[in-house]
This record gives C-alpha cells, structure tokens and sequence, in this order.
C-alpha cells in the first residue's frame, strides 16, 4: 500500500500503445505507420509542455523493438545533458553500434533538445549524417525556432498542439475511475481548465489532491492547484465594473487572505475573465491595458493590495 502511495500517476497511467495516445489524431496515425513498415526518418517532436511528445517516442521505441526496447533506445534530456561532450561520446558511442532484433537501426531520444548549445547542435548534426545506417534520432522540443535549420532540414517535422479539453477530462475520468476515486464533472472540468492542455499538469493536480480522500469536490481541485476559482473573480470583477467597488474591494481581500493566493495569481485569473464581462469590447481593451500595468507593477515589487484595489478602482470608472 505504501508503495502505491508513492507511484507516480503520470508514469503509472502512460499510454503504452498508439491506439491510447489521446489528442493528436493526424500524427499518431504516422508514427504509427512508420512503425508498422519499421522504417523511419530522423524526427522532430515540437510544441507545449504536456501534449504527448515523450510518450509518443516511447510507443515508437516499443512498438519497432519490442521486448528488446530497452537496449535498443537512448533517452537523455538535453536540457540536463546540454553540452558537446554528452553528443560527442553518449550520443556517438550508442549511434555507432549495432542493433538488437531484425531492426536495423537504434532509437535516439534528445528531449528538450532546444537545450542543446550551438556547438552541441552542430555536433549533433554531423552524428545524425554519419550513422543514418545505424541510428534514428527524436529530437523533442517546446520551441523548433531554437533548434538550427540543418537540423530542422534533416528531419520529419511533427507539431504537437495543447490538448483539448474533452480529451484532458476523458483521461482523467478514466484515471479516476481506475484508481477509485469519486470526482464530479464539475471538479473534472476545474482540472482540465487548470492544466490548460497540459496532461501532465492534470494528472499530478488529480494525484494532489487524492492524497487524503477518494471523493474530489471542485473546492478541493482549486485548494490544491493553488488558484484563484474563476466565479470569485468573476464576481469581484463585476461588482467592480457595476460601481460597486467596496463589495468588490472585500472579495479581493477574502481572496487573498482566506486563500492565500498571491497577486499574480489573482492578476492572471483577471485576465481571464475579463472576455467574459458583459461590458463593450472598447471596454474590455482598456482593462487588459490596465492589468498589463499592473502586473508589471507586482513583478517589480509592488505591494499587492495596493496595487490590486488601485486596479479595482480603475475597473469601477466602466460603470455607466
């Protein structure tokens, strides 16, 4: 039981073949053709923390190599591992030898390989010409911009996106449902709205917040992630821009003191839900202007208070 109790979700629940890999629909039907033939190019996994670019290299490995996948598979984070050396003799030594099993080549991982020094880029290009025969490379990114155009030239671009919100509550109703816990829709559509696409973000919020109960409530999403709850703010921004800025002064103050939360985590939640005010668009311009102040007032060290009723204030002047 203990032992369980220390298991990371995020592991426990990786997908392990393509058919679980949720929300990259175009992409996954590739990858897992190119498995299939056991013929790949040198690839390039770019987008967002938590869409599905480490997972996806591991289904590959699984899928062309099998039982021997392990031997067959080089995984190392270029942003720990980032200079030339760590091409020159990890990355060299691994893609000179050969293969296990009736694939012909092994499999190289550089995850976050925007990391990766000029210098170490370069070397890592001249690996990738030199062993085609005998090694493939998966370089994942969070920005393709960083990584240098002969790379990029030499390899099979694939840009994974943020997941979508059905996709992000799908899984975790059914990590949920596997690990016996009771959470309600609403609490499910908290998570999903949290991690804003990131699926990592949602599992570790859900595991969070299972540590001391099997039935998750919305309040109890929200005092785990830390964040403000978007009806709170909703209504606070509302008093505000109704006139009313002594109940939206208090509600601040509850906010900040009840929940502990800082200003900018408030400041962003704001931002939020300002779009959804049911103030003119020429409105709405001017208090995102007002936020951006503000927000950089806070980075600068500003009191927070201050600086939150002042935006208040400000807010208030809308009424009309």
């Amino acid at each position: 039981m203990q032992e369980k109790q220390f298991e990371m979700w995020t592991e426990k629940h990786r997908p392990k073949d393509f058919s679980d890999l949720t929300g990259q629909g175009q992409i996954t039907k590739r990858l897992e053709e190119f498995a299939k033939s056991k013929n790949l190019p040198h690839m390039m996994f770019s987008g967002p923390a938590g869409c599905g670019k480490t997972t996806a290299a591991l289904i590959m490995a699984r899928s062309l190599f099998g039982e021997t996948w392990k031997q067959n598979f080089l995984d190392l984070n270029a942003s720990d591992e980032r200079g030339i050396d760590v091409i020159r003799n990890k990355v060299k030594e691994f893609a000179r030898t050969k293969s296990l099993g009736n694939v012909p080549f092994k499999l190289i991982f550089l995850d976050e390989a925007d990391a990766l020094t000029n210098e170490a880029q370069n070397a890592l290009r001249r690996t990738m010409e030199n062993y085609t025969n005998t090694a493939r490379f998966i370089i994942s990114c969070n920005y393709s911009s960083k990584i240098i155009e002969p790379i990029q030239s030499r390899c099979a671009v694939f840009r994974f996106r943020s997941l979508e919100a059905d996709h992000i509550e799908k899984q975790v109703s059914k990590i949920a449902s596997k690990e016996g816990l009771k959470i309600g829709k609403e609490a499910v559509k908290s998570i999903s709205e949290l991690s804003e696409g990131d699926m990592r973000k949602a599992i570790n919020i859900l595991q969070a917040a299972a540590t001391t109960k099997t039935e998750i409530s919305e309040n109890d999403i929200f005092e785990i992630a830390a964040r403000a709850k978007p009806k709170e703010i909703s209504g606070m921004l509302t008093n505000a821009v109704t006139g009313d800025f002594r109940s939206a002064r208090e509600l601040l103050k509850k906010i900040i003191i009840d929940q502990g939360l800082s200003g900018k985590d408030i400041i962003s939640e704001i931002h939020r839900q300002i779009f959804d005010l049911e103030i003119d668009e020429k409105s709405k311009i001017s208090m995102i202007e007002k936020v951006g102040e503000c927000e950089f007032r806070l980075s600068e060290g500003c009191d927070e208070i201050i600086q939150l009723e002042a935006l208040l204030a400000q807010f208030a002047l809308y009424k009309k």
